[in-house]
């Protein structure tokens, strides 16, 4: 979660401009660090947690974004930014927000705040520096994905059925669990490398997340990345 903005307008607009117009690339990217510095790290980790235990990841504000750039596509970033919406239907940790009701459990909508928007300059000057942030630059390299045609019957089978994945990821919007992020936006979200690269060891990438790591094989891994990919363009 992004904390309310405390730049002017007018000192945005002339961010964009002096990044834009500077011939020094450290020099733009701190203009661009301050404004996300200023604007995100109240509620988003934006450099590797000195120690990563399961009770900062039950208590954090939101997702961490230490490595934005290896996970999302810009392009999305920059729309995401400007018109967001929610992509944890459960809230960052669905334990804290979860409540019995009469017949189910729910999550009251008061439980998850809105998501600021920030306007185009905005967008464009956090995903400039968002985007910079590449930690695990290894694990994307290490990873050979490359999108396959896959059977949607069939992979909708395997992810639901076969492997699980369902019980806590929302497959179309109201249909599958709310402890984990939506996968029918993810192929639009997520870079397919670092799709491949989570789903295969999620731990690599965040040693006490709540994402299981199957131990499936190269194949299986393929076999859900090209199903998820395909679900944003259906």
């Amino acid at each position: 979660m992004i904390q309310p903005k405390l730049f002017h307008l007018s000192t945005v607009t002339l961010l964009v401009g002096v990044i834009s117009g500077f011939s020094s690339p450290a020099l733009a990217e701190k203009t661009a660090k301050q404004f996300v510095e200023t604007n995100c790290a109240g509620c988003h980790a934006l450099s590797e947690p000195e120690s990563s235990t399961t009770t900062r990841i039950r208590e954090r504000k939101a997702p961490d974004l230490y490595y934005a750039g290896n996970k999302f596509q810009e392009d999305w970033l920059i729309q995401w930014l400007q018109s967001p919406t929610r992509i944890r239907p459960g809230g960052t940790f669905f334990g804290q927000n979860v409540v019995a009701a009469e017949d189910r459990d729910i999550v009251p909508k008061d439980k998850l705040p809105e998501h600021p928007a920030f306007n185009a300059s905005e967008a464009e000057v956090a995903a400039s520096y968002l985007m910079s942030l590449t930690p695990y630059d290894e694990l994307i390299s290490s990873t050979a994905y490359v999108p396959k045609p896959i059977s949607g019957a069939m992979g909708r089978m395997n992810f639901t059925k076969f492997k699980g994945c369902v019980a806590c990821h929302e497959l179309e919007k109201g249909y599958g669990g709310i402890s984990g992020p939506e996968v029918h936006t993810a192929g639009s979200r997520l870079k397919p490398e670092f799709l491949y690269s989570f789903i295969k060891n999620p731990q690599a990438w965040a040693p006490k997340t709540f994402m299981s790591n199957l131990h499936l094989d190269d194949s299986e891994v393929q076999k859900l990345s090209d199903f998820i990919t395909t679900l944003s363009k259906e």
